[in-house]
């Protein structure tokens, strides 16, 4: 008979000894943690395992609540599948699209042949509770590909059928929930009675799915009003149905049969239209003082240098300049709670120094602008003056450039904001979106290795204090912006996935951010591989892949 496994669980620091065969939902019952709402998953030698993952030998185990990213994604993901189950349950024939995150919460289109009301929002809402309360056992299948492929098939559900059709594995999982069946690429809980808090709500054309806070599970997130986000969200979905290109499965269909030119070309080539309408807007309201503020990697560099070419094109004289120019000197820098200098917040610029220069400049002052020297940690000053004429613009880009704290002073008919993130790309099938978060750290990934000198772990592993610094201080002001460009690329994964998943192996199954590069190579084997090649030297992409005609 097989001998007892040892088991080393990271919550508590102790070696468990378990029967061969064992799952984790049983040895989480013998180690004596107490997670309010139970675990989520666990990371088994720090890869992400649903809880019904049985042991045959020796493991380490960390279980995740509900609190931690792991322990979110498989709570929301099994609450795309009872939300999916509720839909077919009332209508049949309808079809349901999760969409990308907005509003703190998820859009979801509901395709019934009529306008969704709110009484259909109530009566998912409804059917999603009974599900829950009736406590039913969610089934994860393996099976071989071509079975479940035949199996989404016949279900209508050809976004999924053409995502694993793309795929070289011989055998595949899905999950069933009583006769609903779904894919999803991470795992889910294993009962219906584990989903604690949620709410269905009608949300401008369509549903909005809330889920609950990780910081206070007890709560849902606070919705935050962003229609001028899900606008262009929703123009850009509508351009992927007119193209025939909205999920991954359709991608690679398309390059299958060579049509991976014409959708560099038409991505490349919405991207200017966008650029070119914002600078159409800038040149009309005699704008002097143009804003570019995003997240980490959205392509603010190669944005601005973009449309500065655009302005010159329209008569005007363009001059760049960054808010890490006007740093205070380190010493004057803000501490946070930790006592390390907090160089995300607003109070690490010299907000007051800025306010002044930019009214002199509107004022037809002569200005010496600043640099901020990194490695001394001061603000120096090289003899870059300027004066602005008629003709004369200034693109200042930076994390900050949208609180009003930094121009409070500058007039605001002078002023026009610029918000920029890849706000939604690709989805991988009907219920299976790719976050915009997951995006940009692909693209840092290859920037930080490639032209930084900082490995796939060290930025997998700052990747939540930038995130915490992004949600303190760029995206609540995200609404206040005059333009909103999404410089998310349809085609980019397909030409990144090769240079980042090498990046990403580096990080070996010791590391806690194993799982992350794990999930993160998982998701890019969807896409067909692009040549790097076919993407144009102008293009935003080149900004983190190389190759950029542009000086950074």
């Amino acid at each position: 008979m097989p001998q007892n496994l040892k088991i080393r669980c990271r919550n508590n620091g102790q070696e468990i000894s378990i029967p061969f065969g064992t799952s984790l939902r049983e040895l989480y019952d013998v180690c004596g943690l107490e997670m309010e709402y139970g675990p989520m998953c666990a990371l088994v030698n720090n890869k992400v395992q649903g809880m019904n993952y049985r042991f045959y030998n020796a493991k380490d185990v960390d279980f995740q609540d509900i609190s931690t990213t792991h322990g979110m994604r498989t709570y929301t993901l099994t609450l795309f599948l009872v939300l999916a189950k509720a839909v077919e349950d009332l209508y049949p024939s309808g079809q349901l699209i999760i969409g990308a995150p907005v509003s703190r919460g998820y859009f979801c289109e509901l395709r019934i042949g009529r306008e969704v009301t709110g009484e259909d929002a109530e009566s998912i809402q409804r059917r999603m509770l009974e599900i829950v309360q009736e406590d039913i056992k969610i089934h994860r299948v393996q099976c071989p590909i071509e079975e479940a492929i035949a199996l989404f098939r016949s279900k209508g559900m050809e976004s999924k059928a053409k995502l694993l059709e793309g795929q070289r594995n011989l055998y595949t999982y899905y999950y069933r929930l009583g006769d609903t069946v779904d894919y999803f690429y991470s795992c889910l809980l294993t009962r219906t009675s584990q989903l604690h808090l949620f709410k269905v709500e009608k949300f401008f054309e369509g549903l909005l799915l809330r889920i609950p806070s990780r910081n206070n599970a007890g709560k849902l997130e606070v919705m935050v009003p962003q229609e001028k986000m899900h606008n262009v969200i929703q123009e850009y979905r509508r351009w992927q149905d007119i193209l025939g290109v909205r999920t991954a499965g359709e991608f690679n269909e398309a390059v299958k049969n060579g049509y991976a030119s014409q959708l560099i070309n038409v991505s490349e080539a919405l991207q200017e239209k966008k650029l070119n309408d914002i600078v159409d807007d800038i040149v009309e309201r005699g704008t002097k003082l143009v804003l570019l503020a995003g997240p980490s990697s959205s392509g603010k560099t190669t944005t601005s240098k973009r449309l500065a070419i655009l302005l010159m094109a329209s008569g005007m004289r363009p001059h760049i300049i960054s808010t890490d120019d006007y740093f205070v000197n380190r010493v004057d820098t803000p501490k946070d709670a930790d006592g390390n200098y907090d160089f995300e917040c607003i109070g690490a610029v010299d907000t007051a120094l800025f306010n002044k220069q930019m009214n002199e400049l509107l004022a037809g002052e002569e200005v010496d602008l600043p640099r901020y020297d990194f490695k001394l940690g001061e603000r120096v000053y090289e003899n870059r003056r300027i004066r602005i004429g008629k003709g004369d613009i200034i693109i200042l880009e930076g994390n900050h450039a949208l609180n009003p704290l930094l121009s409070e002073q500058v007039p605001e008919e002078k002023k026009f904001r610029i918000f920029i993130s890849p706000l939604t790309t690709i989805a991988l099938d009907d219920h299976n979106s790719i976050p915009t978060k997951d995006i940009r750290l692909l693209r840092r990934l290859i920037r930080d290795y490639q032209y930084r000198g900082y490995s796939a772990l060290e930025t997998i592993r700052r990747m939540p204090s930038v995130s915490a610094g992004e949600e303190k201080w760029i995206f609540p002001f995200q609404e206040l912006a005059d333009a909103i460009f999404n410089s998310a690329l349809l085609y980019e994964l397909a030409v990144i996935k090769d240079q980042v998943t090498p990046i990403l192996e580096q990080i070996g199954e010791r590391e806690p951010e194993y799982a992350e590069a794990s999930r993160l190579r998982k998701f890019l084997r969807y896409f067909r591989s692009v040549p790097a090649d076919q993407v144009p030297p102008t293009s935003l992409l080149r900004e983190f892949a190389g190759g950029s005609s542009f000086k950074y």
